[in-house]
């Protein structure tokens, strides 16, 4: 499955084999015409704009889950390297982020045009052939689950607890 990026956001130390980003969906409540381009293609979201996207397409979406304490880790050491410094408290983030996941599950369980398929990154990166299995199942099968596993680079995983 083709993804639908635009090679705005470039490859860094963070993300050293580049982002799979499409800048028009940042602004899917106000211009979501890029929808009809996407049809058949992956599609890189932020959980958040889920809820911005228009009620007369079905969307099948895969769940990217990763421990909080990672993603945490994660989002610092990208700050680091962006010398950007965040200054809310870990502790605080968590419940944060697991209240608006928690909203978030709620919210598509009502969405009549929404599946939804939970993703472990942490178990994608230990099976990757099994998970990947998993993911064309969900997407109806045909997808060439060889080179999607090989995409999967274990050395990038870096942000472990």
């Amino acid at each position: 499955m083709p993804p639908l990026t635009d090679q705005v956001r470039e490859a860094d130390i963070s993300n050293p084999n580049g982002y799979y980003e499409f800048e028009p969906v940042k602004r899917t409540k106000t211009d979501p015409s890029w929808l009809v381009r996407a049809s058949g293609k992956a599609v890189k979201m932020v959980y958040r704009l889920l809820y911005d996207l228009p009620s007369d397409y079905s969307y099948r979406v895969v769940m990217m889950q990763r421990r909080v304490e990672e993603v945490l880790s994660s989002q610092r050491a990208m700050l680091r390297h962006q010398n950007n410094d965040d200054s809310v408290d870990d502790a605080q983030m968590v419940k944060i982020y697991q209240r608006e996941l928690a909203n978030l599950e709620s919210w598509i369980q009502r969405q009549a045009n929404f599946s939804k398929l939970d993703m472990s990154y942490n178990e994608l990166v230990k099976d990757p052939a099994s998970q990947i299995s998993r993911v064309a199942d969900f997407l109806g099968g045909n997808l060439d689950q060889q080179s999607m596993t090989a995409v999967i680079d274990p050395n990038l995983y870096r942000n472990r607890l």
